[in-house]
């Protein structure tokens, strides 16, 4: 079996495996299988990920289910639990809400909106990653791939998009999941990734041939006109 083959199956097997924990772990701080917006957020989960098998390219895939990756940058390696612990914590929290009551529940206008957020975002993340071959789980220059800059798509926008689309989606979920609380552990996570976000471009900029240049051009990194 080629490498290329045994990291699409192994990205495979990561992403089912992370999805059954978060739902078996929404459930559980639930307590109870009966709730309608829990089930609606593992809904627009699965849509999403069924999207993502037929859209995304397979280089993507395969180097997002790379194992030994190179030239991780170090400090990306401890950033990167700090992010993903509150973006895990914030669903949690949600579920926890709801089971004991901390706070009143928001109309289902808002958590209908916060469900169309996450799709919103999790669709801005998923046109990324189909407009950029480089989009990896981790922050390096990828000279076994020969990396290069990307402009197509939402990198026209911002440089950043992928990360926009995250953001956007976790506060979705807080608001989704009908829990005021639930914001607190998405705003922490979100600004994890504020932080990434300057560190990454300025990796970028000092190591990627052209993405100085682009910078310029695309003046941006998450939100247009302010930062």
């Amino acid at each position: 079996m080629k490498q290329a083959t045994r990291n699409l199956l192994r990205r495979g097997l990561q992403v089912a495996r992370n999805t059954l924990f978060l739902d078996v772990c929404l459930f559980l701080a639930a307590g109870r299988l009966r709730w309608a917006w829990g089930w609606a957020y593992v809904g627009v989960g699965l849509v999403i990920l069924l999207l993502n098998l037929l859209v995304l390219p397979p280089e993507v895939v395969a180097e997002r289910g790379q194992r030994r990756k190179q030239n991780v940058k170090t400090w990306d390696r401890l950033l990167s639990p700090l992010i993903f612990v509150p973006a895990l914590a914030a669903p949690i929290v949600a579920a926890l809400d709801w089971r004991l009551e901390w706070a009143p529940q928001l109309s289902w206008l808002i958590q209908l909106a916060g469900l169309a957020a996450i799709a919103l975002g999790q669709g801005l993340f998923t046109w990324a990653m189909t407009s950029n071959k480089f989009f990896s789980t981790v922050v390096r220059i990828q000279a076994d791939r020969e990396h290069a800059v990307t402009s197509e798509g939402p990198y026209h926008y911002v440089r950043h998009p992928g990360y926009v689309g995250y953001i956007v989606s976790l506060f979705g979920t807080a608001l989704g999941l009908g829990s005021l609380w639930a914001l607190i552990p998405a705003a922490l996570a979100a600004s994890g990734f504020v932080v990434r976000t300057a560190l990454e471009d300025r990796t970028l900029q000092h190591e990627l041939p052209g993405y100085a240049e682009y910078a310029r051009r695309t003046r941006y990194r998450l939100l247009p006109g302010v930062w």
